[in-house]
C-alpha cells in the first residue's frame, strides 16, 4: 500500500499562488479567522492526521471490511478510534455555522482537508463526508428546533449522517420511489420502505446516525413533484438532546462490493420509523439537491485522490524498480538494469497521473471558492455569479475527474506491471475503490445531461459564456507573451470551438431531442479537457513569472511548466476526438432496432 504523503507544496501553490486564497478569504463575510497562519496550521495538522492515522488503516479497511450482525454494523479495526481522534480534533465543526457550534471557516478550507482524508483512506473519509451533506441540508432547510436537535450534534461529530434516496426498483429514477410517510398525531411521520446502497448507513463509530430520507406523503403527486424529505434518526433524541431509544430503522444487510470495503454500504429498512418533515411538503428533491451537490463535489475529490495516490505509489516504484536498459544507453551502469522511470512509456503514465492530479486539485479548489462566495459573498450579485459558475463546474468536476481519475489509478497499477495486480502493493485497491466514483451521486451520463441539457442549452449558453469569457480574457492578457504562446494559442482556439460545438448541438437538438443525449458525454469530456487547459495555462503563467522573478524553487516551477507542456501536447488533443463524436449524430445510436441487439 502506498504510504500517503500530503502534497503540501502543491496544495499551497494552488491555494496561494494560483487562486490567491488570502485575497479570496479577505473578500468574504465572516472569514476573519482564515488568516494565512491559521490556514497553514490547519492544513499541517490535517496532513499529519491523514498520513499518520488514516493512511495505515486504508489496507486494513480493504482486507477486513465491515461486518453485520443483528446488533448492528462493526467497522474495521482502528476506524472507530480514528473517528474519535477526528472528533476530538474539532475537524467536523471546522466550516460549520458558529451559531450551532461550528468554527465558521470557509468551506474551501474544509475541501483541502477532505482531499487529504479521502486520498489517505477513501472508505473512512466517507463517514464524515456523508455527515457534511446532512449538516448542509439541515442547516439550509431545517426548522430552528431541528437545528438545535440535530445540527449541533452533526457539527460536533457526536452523530453522523446519511443520504437515503435509492430503492431496489428505481436506481437514479427517484420519480418512481415507493417509500411512504404517514402523518402521526404528534406532528411526526411514520416512514416505511427499503433503501439500498446507503453509504455509512450503519456503523459503530458514533452514538447516533441521522438519516435524510426521501418518501411520499399520502395523496402526493406522482413523479418527482410528489417527494418529501424527512429526518429519521437511528435513535430518537431525548429531551436533553442525547440519543435515546432505538427507532424502527435497521440495516438489513451489507452490500458485497468491488471496492471501498471499509465503508458500510447498507440495505436500510424503515419499518414505521419515526421521522420529521424537513423543508416544504412535496419539495423534497429540491431540498435533497443541497445534499447531493455537496456529495458531487466530494465525489470529484475521489477522482483527484485516485490520481494522487496512484501517482505517489507508482512514482516511488518507478524510481526503485530495475528493468531493461534505456534506449539511449545505460543510466545505471553499475547496476544490472536501469530504473524503469527512464523509459518513455513509464514517463507517459507518470506524467498523465501528475498532470491529472494537479489540474484536478486546481479545479476542485476553484469550485470550492465559488461555494465560499455563494455562502459568504458580500453582495447578491457576487453570490448569483458564483452560484452560476459553481453550477456549471459541478457536473464537470464530478464526472470528468472521476473518469480521468480512474484512468490514472489504472495507470498507477500499470506502472507496477504484474506487481500492480498483487494486493500487497495497494494499487489494485486504488483501482477498485476509484471505480464507484463514476456511478454514485449520478452517473457520468446523468452529469453529462445536466451539463449540456440543463446548465448550457436551457440557459441559452449563458453558463458556458461565463466561463469562456474568463478564458478569453486570460488569453487576451497573455497574447503578447512569447513564453505563453504554446499555451495561449491552442487554448484560444479550443475556447472558440467550444462555443461553436455548443451551437451546432443546440441546432441539431431543435430537430431531434435525442441529439442532446447522444452528444452529452463527449461534450462533458471535451469540457473537462478545456477547463484543464485553462487551469494548466494559468499554472504555467504563475510558474514562469516566479522563475522570471528569481526563486530558490526553480525545480518545482520548472516541473509545472513541463507538466503543462505535456498536458497540452499529449492529453488536450483527445478533445478533438470527442468533438467529432459529439457531432456524429443520434442516428448512429438510435437507428438500430432493439431486436438487433440480440446475441
Amino acid at each position: 500500500m502506498p504510504e500517503y504523503k500530503a502534497p503540501l507544496r502543491d496544495i499551497k501553490f494552488v491555494m496561494s499562488e494560483l487562486l490567491n486564497s488570502e485575497q479570496h478569504y479577505a473578500s468574504l463575510e465572516g472569514a476573519e479567522d482564515a488568516t494565512p497562519d491559521m490556514v497553514d496550521a490547519i492544513i499541517q495538522e490535517g496532513a499529519k492526521f491523514a498520513e499518520q492515522v488514516l493512511s495505515p488503516l486504508n489496507s486494513v479497511g480493504d482486507l477486513e471490511g465491515c461486518t453485520w450482525s443483528e446488533d448492528g454494523v462493526t467497522t474495521p479495526k482502528g476506524f472507530k478510534e480514528a473517528y474519535q481522534q477526528y472528533v476530538e480534533g474539532g475537524w467536523p465543526s471546522m466550516t460549520a455555522d458558529p451559531n450551532y457550534g461550528g468554527q465558521g471557516l470557509p468551506a474551501s478550507i474544509g475541501i483541502v482537508m477532505s482531499e487529504m482524508v479521502g486520498t489517505a483512506n477513501w472508505s473512512w473519509g466517507m463517514y464524515p463526508g456523508l455527515s457534511h451533506g446532512a449538516t448542509n441540508t439541515v442547516e439550509a432547510h431545517g426548522t430552528e428546533e431541528q437545528k438545535q436537535t440535530y445540527l449541533t450534534k452533526l457539527i460536533s461529530g457526536e452523530w453522523t449522517g446519511t443520504m437515503c434516496l435509492t430503492e431496489p426498483h428505481c436506481g437514479s429514477d427517484l420519480g418512481i420511489l415507493r417509500a411512504k410517510a404517514e402523518p402521526n398525531a404528534d406532528g411526526s411521520y411514520s416512514i416505511t420502505g427499503t433503501k439500498i446502497f446507503i453509504s455509512a448507513g450503519d456503523h459503530d463509530m458514533a452514538e447516533n446516525i441521522v438519516h435524510i430520507v426521501l418518501a411520499r406523503l399520502p395523496g402526493a403527486p406522482e413523479g418527482t413533484k410528489g417527494i418529501s424529505l424527512f429526518i429519521v434518526p437511528k435513535r430518537l433524541p431525548n429531551e436533553d438532546g442525547s440519543a435515546g431509544e432505538a427507532n424502527a430503522v435497521s440495516c438489513g444487510s451489507l452490500e458485497h462490493k468491488m471496492g471501498i470495503h471499509g465503508n458500510a454500504t447498507c440495505v436500510m429498512n424503515f419499518d414505521g420509523a419515526k421521522g420529521w418533515l424537513i423543508g416544504p411538503e412535496n419539495k423534497g428533491l429540491n431540498c435533497m439537491f443541497t445534499f447531493m451537490n455537496t456529495a458531487r463535489i466530494g465525489t470529484a475529490i475521489q477522482g483527484l485522490g485516485a490520481s494522487e495516490l496512484g501517482f505517489q505509489g507508482s512514482l516511488a516504484y518507478a524510481k526503485d524498480r530495475l528493468a531493461m536498459r534505456a534506449l539511449t544507453g545505460p543510466k545505471n551502469p553499475d547496476g544490472p538494469a536501469d530504473p524503469i522511470i527512464v523509459h518513455p512509456d513509464v514517463r507517459r503514465m507518470l506524467l498523465t497521473q501528475k498532470s491529472v492530479a494537479e489540474a484536478a486539485r486546481a479545479l476542485v479548489y476553484l469550485a470550492a471558492q465559488q461555494a465560499d462566495v455563494v455562502h459568504q459573498g458580500k453582495t447578491e450579485e457576487e453570490k448569483k455569479a458564483a452560484d452560476a459558475m459553481l453550477g456549471f463546474l459541478t457536473p464537470i468536476a464530478k464526472a470528468f475527474l472521476t473518469e480521468i481519475g480512474y484512468e490514472s489509478a489504472n495507470l498507477g497499477m500499470q506502472v507496477f506491471g504484474g506487481h500492480g495486480f498483487i494486493t500487497e502493493w495497494g494499487m489494485e485497491q486504488n483501482v477498485r475503490d476509484a471505480r464507484i466514483g463514476m456511478i454514485y451521486e449520478g452517473t457520468t451520463g446523468i452529469q453529462a445531461l445536466d451539463l449540456l441539457g440543463r446548465k448550457v442549452l436551457m440557459t441559452q449558453g449563458e453558463a458556458l459564456k461565463q466561463f469562456t469569457k474568463l478564458v478569453h480574457v486570460f488569453c487576451k492578457e497573455n497574447a503578447d507573451n512569447e513564453q505563453m504562446k504554446e499555451f495561449v494559442e491552442p487554448l484560444q482556439a479550443m475556447n472558440k470551438e467550444w462555443g461553436d460545438l455548443t451551437m451546432k448541438i443546440g441546432m441539431n437538438a431543435m430537430k431531434n431531442r435525442d441529439e442532446v443525449g447522444a452528444a452529452s458525454v463527449d461534450y462533458l469530456m471535451y469540457s473537462g479537457y478545456a477547463v484543464f487547459g485553462y487551469l494548466w495555462a494559468r499554472m504555467a503563467k504563475v510558474a514562469l513569472d516566479a522563475m522570471a522573478e528569481g526563486t530558490s524553487e526553480e525545480a518545482f516551477y520548472s516541473a509545472k511548466v513541463q507538466t503543462a507542456r505535456f498536458f497540452f501536447k499529449r492529453l488536450m488533443p483527445r478533445a478533438k476526438g470527442h468533438a467529432e463524436m459529439m457531432l456524429a449524430g443520434a442516428d448512429t445510436l438510435m437507428d438500430m432496432p432493439e431486436d438487433s441487439f440480440a446475441f
